[in-house]
């Protein structure tokens, strides 16, 4: 799945706020183990550039909430109205 592509489907006014909620989710989830190291460096490196709200670090971000939280991710996405990449990445997720 090309994350950074997903993330074009999100209006840029949205980036910041999404971002909040995605971060909120990487850091309460109790399914940390599922997160790869090359992951969990590629959203340090944004984080230390102040670069989350980045079209790149959301998609990083992005890319780790739905590894860890596939079903909160997509209720975040549901919540944001975010139809289409919320249908995308459900499409992706079905076997």
């Amino acid at each position: 799945m090309d994350y950074v592509d997903l993330v074009g489907l999100v209006d840029g006014s949205t980036w910041q706020p999404l971002s909040n909620k995605l971060v909120d989710l990487i850091l309460t989830t109790k399914n940390d183990e599922k997160m790869p190291g090359t992951l969990a460096r590629r959203i340090l490196h944004f984080w230390q550039q102040d670069s989350l709200t980045s079209k790149l670090g959301l998609a990083v971000l992005l890319e780790a909430a739905v590894k860890l939280e596939p079903e909160r991710t997509l209720s975040i996405l549901s919540e944001f109205q975010l139809r289409d990449l919320e249908s995308k990445i459900r499409d992706e997720l079905s076997p």
